[in-house]
Order: structure tokens, then sequence, then C-alpha cells
């Protein structure tokens, strides 16, 4: 049985996916690539086992999920791949319709809570296939995420560019956490040995790629369009941790998120029960191991 792990294709997920892959044996893996909204179906319906997913994915199915201790893609003040770009200022969006990126699903409750809790304001919001140029002919703003919110950072210096990872910082003074590491509980209690090991060569990837980032950008292809010194900086900017600090700010997104009919409850009982059981031990054998021991 090989192990099914949700790939993100973006330039944050790169340096931990890279070592990952270079540095431990994989042959009991097997890696699906997609986006994050897609990677969040498939592990929902059990087509994957295991994934950096979407914050929100976990809150509105705890049921199904257990998470990983001590991973996370988070931010602290700016993210620099969350991006809303406008027309206007974001003081004059009020009741404006907004376009949302296909591809995300954290960062579309995040900017409804930001526009709806922060700014007071009331918008509907369009998921959009269409490129910004596209979008924003017909729309005042458009979410972007990922690698095409960093590309048309740089093109698009005639917009007002929004950070959501600012804003949610700026009125929280807490990190954003985007993305957690969530795994199947069926898979937890089916292939308790293979997930320890994973955990266990997650753990030890992060350490590795955080201390090596300049090595990584230089065997990346991102660097052809952001330039090494921008990429670097960029990885810099992403905090791969899940601490306190994290854990209330979800508790706070989570909150937010049920105040305005994105989730039906809170989950964070559950979230902050899980991530503290996965951090004392993972079942292997009947027996109790430390994570990553």
């Amino acid at each position: 049985m090989k192990l099914k792990i949700g790939e993100i294709g973006y330039a944050n997920c790169f340096p931990l996916f890279s070592v990952l892959k270079g540095c431990f044996d994989c042959k009991g893996y097997r890696f699906v690539q997609g986006v994050p909204a897609d990677l969040n179906k498939k592990l929902n319906s059990g087509k994957i086992d295991i994934s950096p997913s979407s914050s929100i994915e976990y809150a509105k199915s705890f049921q199904k999920y257990d998470i990983i201790p001590d991973l996370s893609i988070s931010a602290v003040d700016a993210v620099k791949s969350v991006l809303l770009f406008s027309r206007i200022p974001i003081f004059n969006l009020n009741g404006q319709p907004v376009a949302l990126s296909r591809e995300s699903d954290t960062s579309v409750a995040l900017l409804q809570i930001i526009l709806n809790k922060f700014y007071g304001f009331h918008n509907t919001f369009i998921r959009s296939s269409h490129s910004l140029k596209e979008s924003l002919s017909t729309f005042p703003a458009m979410l972007l995420i990922g690698d095409s919110a960093l590309k048309e950072a740089i093109i698009r210096q005639d917009l007002y560019v929004y950070d959501l990872g600012t804003l949610w910082y700026k009125f929280t003074s807490l990190p954003f956490v985007f993305a957690l590491w969530t795994l199947r509980k069926d898979t937890a209690e089916k292939y308790p040995h293979e997930v320890a090991g994973l955990v266990s060569a997650l753990h030890a990837s992060k350490t590795i790629a955080c201390g090596s980032l300049d090595l990584l950008a230089d065997k990346s292809g991102y660097t052809e369009w952001m330039g090494h010194d921008r990429l670097v900086d960029y990885w810099r900017g992403i905090s791969y941790d899940l601490n306190s600090s994290h854990m209330e700010s979800l508790k706070l997104f989570y909150s937010y998120a049920a105040e305005i009919g994105i989730l039906a409850c809170n989950p964070y009982q559950q979230l902050n029960t899980s991530n503290q059981h996965h951090k004392t031990s993972i079942k292997l054998d009947g027996k109790k191991i430390k994570s990553g021991e």
C-alpha cells in the first residue's frame, strides 16, 4: 500500500517537497499534484490520504481528519502570494462584486471575513476562471493565490494590491494559517506505521529545507521569473510551523467564519485536541512513539 500524498505545485510548497523527495525514501508514497481547492476535494473523498490542505477544509469536515503537528503554511504579516488586485481603493469596495480564483478555499473565506468583519462591507463573491486582465474588465477587484498572484504582482504595477496576510495581521496581530497538513483519520487507523514514518520525514524535511533555502532556490525553476533573491525572500516570509500563536489565529479565524455563516460551527476544540494528541504520540503497532522518533 502506498500513501497518497497531495502535492500543491506552488512555490511555497517547493522547499519541503523538494527535500522530502530528494533526501528520504519515497517508494512508499504516491504524490498527487493539484491546486488547493482540488486537493481538498480529493482528501475529503478519500482519493488521497494526506495533504497540505486549506485550513478551512479541516473546519468543514473535521470529523474526518487529524492534523500533523508543527506543520503548516502560514505567514506572519505579508504572505506575498494571496493578493487582492483592485482597480479602486479597498475603502471603495463596499457593495461591489469581487472575483475569486477557483484555486482557493481558505483565502476566499479570509477575504470574506476581512471585508465583512474588519471593514463592515457587504459584497458579492463570484468564482472566475478568467485571467486577472479579463476579470478586471468586469469586476473592480479579484483575489488571486499562489504563483499566479506572485507573477501578477510583478507585472501589474497599475493596480491597488492588498496582501491578505498583511490585512489579517493588521487587525489581529496574529499570523494567518493558510494550510494545515491534514491526515484522514481512517488512514491513520489503518496504516499507523506508514503514517509515523511519513510524519518523521516531514518534520525532518522542514528542518532541512528551512536551513537550505539558498541551495533550494538554485535548483528550482522559480528563479527564472522571480530571481534568486526575491524567491528566497518570499520563502523566508512563510512560516512552516504550527505553534501557539498559529493555533490562536485558527481559533479566531474559525470563530469569524462561523459568525458570518461560512462554517456551521467552530471546530477549534477538536483541532486543538488533535494537535495535542499527535504532538504527544502516534500509535504504532499498539505502542506509542513520539512524533519524529
